[in-house]
């Protein structure tokens, strides 16, 4: 049996964004991850297999996104039959959007769904069949039904039996690594410290809680917010809601709470996206929220077990003015967003890389390109559009002929 030769690709005239800064230095890859060059040079002293002239491109890492419902009329909560194939159609999709790994989202839905559903979207590593799957986010159904948006209220349910709730709901967690839930719903505590017990990542959302409420589900262990601004309670300046969790004194000492934001210029004006960026730039991470249309024309989808409508640019509960889900992609919202707010390059990379894997504690080894980091990354133009996107060192994705 031959083995396979490990391959060294020195990728050069580029910028790269590393600690926080944008820096004129090669990037070097070897076995799928970013290595030191000085052990090259002074211990090893061999010459790279290829060597990849990138034209004054920025390489950031891939982008990741916690939250898409799905794309190109394939939606994940509504797919039951041909779960995987429609997965693995998305995932293919991402990577022309600079995503390199992200969390398939299944809405409220019937107990049915979730059974058939959570089994089948398994964790994967990225390749040119598409972006990697970290885990599957779960929005709902344990949510406030005054706040359930798209959601099928019938469906949405309580924690009546504690955490074995939870157990009946979802029948696995095995392939679930974020939930969102209202933490003012009735013994909502206790599950989010047993959730975290068992490393899922809570976040706080589709709900009415009040400041306060939101502080003692911090404490119980969640970490993030679900799409800031929409599905909760207006800010008040006698009690902001859990948008007040920004800037909270009650947070532990050392803890950043992280909060979801959709910059496709519909779901968040510009003028909330500069408050939330200027109030807590650390903890800001760009979601898409991405629905069944993604990719596709106006017209009638799926969003669960709702139609969707899809008009002048938005998405819409059908029927209604209700916004469901966004169909912009990653590389326009992460436009959008230093656009809208005025920030610099780092701050909006960061936002879409190193945030959503600190939420999910893997930026030891993705949204970074720190060495003996993944070397999954993308080259970015001037104007921050994707020319090309590589998983593990190895190129998934061209825009045009670049290199």
């Amino acid at each position: 049996m031959f083995e396979k030769k490990i391959v060294l690709k020195q990728f050069f005239n580029c910028q790269i964004l590393r600690n926080g800064q944008v820096l004129k230095e090669d990037l070097w890859v070897r076995d799928g991850k970013i290595i030191d060059p000085e052990k090259i040079f002074y211990d090893e002293k061999v010459l790279p297999d290829f060597m990849i002239d990138c034209r004054s491109a920025l390489i950031s890492p891939g982008y990741i996104d916690l939250q898409v419902n799905g794309g190109l009329g394939i939606d994940f909560s509504n797919n039951i039959d041909n779960v995987e194939e429609g997965v693995s159609k998305v995932a293919k999709q991402l990577l022309t959007h600079g995503v390199t790994s992200f969390c398939p989202t299944v809405v409220t839905s019937p107990k049915e769904t979730y059974r058939k559903v959570l089994p089948k979207i398994r964790r994967t590593y990225g390749t040119t069949s598409g972006a990697a799957i970290l885990g599957v986010h779960v929005e709902g159904p344990f949510i406030n039904t005054s706040k359930k948006g798209a959601h099928e209220e019938i469906c949405i349910r309580k924690f009546d039996k504690g955490f074995k709730s939870v157990i009946d709901t979802y029948h696995t967690l095995e392939n679930i690594c974020c939930i969102t839930l209202a933490p003012e719903i009735p013994n909502a505590l206790p599950v989010i410290k047993e959730l975290r017990k068992k490393n899922i990542i809570i976040s706080v959302g589709h709900s009415v809680a009040n400041l306060k409420e939101g502080e003692s589900a911090v404490k119980y262990g969640a970490t993030f917010i679900t799409h800031l601004f929409n599905a909760m309670l207006p800010f008040h300046h006698r009690d902001p809601g859990l948008v007040g969790l920004l800037t909270s004194d009650q947070i532990p000492p050392g803890q950043i709470i992280y909060y979801g934001i959709i910059a496709d210029g519909v779901h968040t004006h510009p003028a909330a996206l500069r408050i939330a960026h200027r109030t807590h730039p650390k903890g800001l991470v760009l979601v898409t929220d991405a629905i069944s249309a993604l990719g596709l024309k106006e017209g009638i989808y799926q969003l669960g077990q709702r139609e969707i409508e899809v008009r002048n640019d938005r998405a819409y509960i059908a029927g209604t003015e209700t916004l469901c889900g966004s169909i912009a992609n990653m590389s326009e919202c992460v436009r959008f967003f230093k656009e809208a707010t005025e920030c610099t390059i780092v701050e909006a990379l960061e936002a879409a890389t190193l945030h959503p894997a600190q939420v999910l504690e893997i930026h030891s080894r993705k949204g970074v390109l720190n060495f003996g980091a993944e070397a999954d990354f993308i080259l970015l133009n001037e104007k921050l559009e994707v020319l090309s996107t590589w998983i593990a060192g190895d190129c998934v994705y061209e825009r045009e002929s670049h290199l």
